[in-house]
C-alpha cells in the first residue's frame, strides 16, 4: 500500500468512526440537544496485577486527527505518537483508577464502573452523553450509550482506549522498577511465563490481585 493510499484509507476510517458522534451532534439525544460528547474506555481487566485504568476523553466537534484506532490495533510506538496527539487536540481528558486491593474487595467489574464513573463525574464540564464500549455505569446521571466493540466503531472510544492503555502501561513500566523480577515492563502485569517464573520465585508483590491468583496459590500447596 502507498502512502496516499494509507492515508485515504485513514481517512475512511475517521469518516466512518466519527459517524455516531456526527448523528448525536445533529439529531441530540432522548429529546436533548447533544453538544458535548464523552468517551470512555478502560484497560487493565485481565491481568494479574495492578490497577484498572479508564479515561473519558471530549473531543472537538470538528476532529480530524488520522491514526486514531482501537489500541489493540496499534503498535506501542504508533499508541505513544497518537497519545501526545489526542493530548493535545482534546477538549478534556480525566482519569479514573481503581487499585488492586479495590479490585480485590469489590471485583473487577465493580472496581471498573467505579473507575469510570469517577473518570466521567471528575470532567469540568458535564458531558451530555456519553459513548461507552458496552458496560453501564451505575455511578454517573450523566445518559449513556454503550457500543459493542465501540473503540472499532467510534473516534471518541477509541481516542480513550488509548490514554486509557497509555496511562496505565506508563503505571507498570514505574511499578517495574519498584517490584522487579516479574516482567512488569514487558507484560504489563498480564500473566505471562516470565510473569508466572517470577511468581514461583518471589510470590507476590503488594500490587498483585490475590482474587486473581486463587489457582496459583492452591497449585503453591
Amino acid at each position: 500500500m502507498t502512502k496516499a493510499e494509507r492515508i485515504e484509507k485513514m481517512k475512511e476510517d475517521l469518516a466512518r468512526m466519527t459517524q455516531i458522534e456526527k448523528e448525536l451532534y445533529a439529531a441530540g439525544h432522548e429529546g436533548r440537544e447533544v453538544n458535548i460528547i464523552a468517551g470512555m474506555d478502560e484497560v487493565g481487566r485481565g491481568p494479574l496485577a495492578g490497577p484498572v485504568v479508564t479515561a473519558a476523553v471530549v473531543l472537538p466537534r470538528d476532529f480530524d486527527l488520522l491514526g486514531v484506532n482501537d489500541s489493540k490495533k496499534l503498535t506501542e510506538k504508533r499508541r505513544e505518537e497518537m497519545y501526545k496527539k489526542i493530548m493535545d487536540c482534546a477538549i478534556e481528558v480525566n482519569i479514573g483508577i481503581r487499585d488492586n486491593m479495590e479490585i480485590d474487595r469489590v471485583n473487577i467489574l465493580n472496581a471498573t464502573k467505579e473507575a469510570m464513573a469517577d473518570a466521567v463525574n471528575g470532567l469540568k464540564k458535564r458531558p451530555d452523553v456519553v459513548l461507552i464500549d458496552a458496560l453501564t455505569i451505575e455511578g454517573t446521571d450523566v445518559p449513556q450509550i454503550g457500543i459493542v466493540k465501540g473503540d472499532a466503531k467510534s473516534v471518541s472510544i477509541a481516542a480513550a482506549s488509548i490514554i486509557a492503555k497509555v496511562t496505565r502501561d506508563h503505571m507498570m513500566i514505574d511499578y517495574a522498577e519498584k517490584y522487579p523480577g516479574y516482567a512488569f515492563e514487558n507484560n504489563k502485569g498480564y500473566g505471562t511465563k516470565a510473569h508466572y517464573e517470577g511468581l514461583d520465585r518471589l510470590g507476590p508483590c503488594p500490587i498483585h490481585r490475590r482474587s486473581f491468583l486463587v489457582k496459583y496459590f492452591e497449585n503453591k500447596k
